[in-house]
């Protein structure tokens, strides 16, 4: 990525004044500072913000200056790229989610993030039997394909990001700091060999500290990635428990392992199960649940595989979006409508959300 593109992006980022939807459109609507001072009221009034905002953030954008040359230049020495909302290469399922990130910065393989992933998270005092399942699961993920994202923290997600690397996979790690913050500062090492065989990710500008309302704005990017969520194992109340609401919030698939009511660590997974989530005992339950999502993403790239238009959605896909109308109709409902399984049906539901043809909605799915 050419220093320029970082210079924009980094520019407009650090712009306090603005909202992240005045962010994006700013992205999309100017390539450099210098257009977005010369632009004057005109352009302010068309991104929707009054005299008052328009004067504060050109006065940021001046004040900036020194600090966007200094990142910039740490950022060309990371190898980092500077994704906004609006380029090509942002992640497709981020784009989806509520409040998606205006500015990603990325370390590594920046192609990553528009694979199929599987999210993976759980306890940072973590059983040892829980590091092992994390592991294993992972290292079983990887060799079908699919990428696993965590988010760098002790106990399980560092299991997942090390089953992964050890099966000779790719793995994503979200920051809750800055890309230049390691956290936490033992994770060095983990972090410089998923530089080179995965992908180093953050929202945040470069310097941030670990602050605590950072970790759940991490947690709905690791989420928002992927195709669903595996809690591997998680106490109540935990980190873990937020990353599956947000999940659940995202229309995203929900995991867990059925933990014994003895295993302290395992109580948030039972919980979990008990409001619905998907019992997992082996990586194929993973598979059959992503249902037919799974068979057109095995080259891990859905921005690619997925077909473009109804003449390539399957009988199944081209059955329930004639059933589905603007009432809201349950995953239930379809599955009796079409005599088949529930696992059967919500896979490709979930294939038809990722196509843009159906939502998931309280209570259900409706046609788009």
């Amino acid at each position: 990525m050419d220093e320029a593109q970082i210079y924009t992006r980094v520019s407009m980022h650090l712009l306090t004044s603005l909202t992240s939807s005045a962010l994006a459109s700013l992205l999309q609507r100017c390539d450099s500072p210098e257009t977005l001072l010369a632009g004057g009221e005109a352009l302010w009034r068309d991104l929707g913000l009054d005299s008052r905002v328009a004067d504060a953030a050109a006065r940021e954008l001046r004040a900036n200056a020194d600090r966007v040359k200094s990142d910039t230049e740490l950022l060309q020495e990371l190898g980092a790229s500077v994704v906004a909302f609006s380029d090509p290469n942002y992640p497709p399922l981020l784009q989806q989610i509520p409040n998606p990130p205006p500015v990603l910065y990325i370390c590594g393989d920046n192609t990553l993030l528009s694979k199929a992933q599987v999210a993976m998270v759980g306890s940072r005092q973590a059983s040892a039997a829980g590091l092992r399942a994390a592991r294993r699961f992972s290292s079983q993920l990887v060799k079908s394909g699919l990428v696993v994202t965590s988010g760098l923290a002790l106990g399980i997600d560092s299991a997942a990001h090390r089953g992964a690397l050890e099966a000779g996979g790719r793995s994503i790690a979200v920051f809750a700091t800055g890309i230049d913050r390691i956290y936490p500062t033992r994770h060095r090492g983990l972090a410089e060999e998923l530089r080179g065989a995965g992908a180093l990710v953050s929202e945040f500008p470069l310097g941030t500290p670990p602050e605590k309302c950072n970790f759940p704005r991490r947690n709905r990017i690791v989420s928002g990635l992927s195709l669903g969520v595996l809690v591997v194992e998680a106490a109540l109340p935990s980190g873990s428990l937020i990353t599956a609401k947000a999940a659940l919030d995202q229309g995203r698939e929900v995991f867990a392992l059925p933990w014994s009511i003895y295993h302290s660590t395992g109580a948030g997974c039972l919980s979990l199960l008990r409001d619905g989530a998907k019992l997992v005992e082996s990586e194929r339950d993973i598979y059959e649940e992503l249902g037919p999502t799974y068979t057109l993403l095995e080259d891990g790239d859905y921005a690619q595989t997925l077909p473009a238009s109804s003449a390539s959605l399957t009988h199944l896909q081209s059955r329930l979006i004639q059933l589905l109308g603007d009432d809201v109709v349950t995953a239930d409902e379809l599955s009796l409508l079409c005599d088949l399984p529930i696992n059967c049906v919500v896979g490709d539901l979930t294939a038809l959300e990722l196509l843009g043809r159906v939502r998931r909605v309280s209570g259900g799915y409706a046609r788009i």
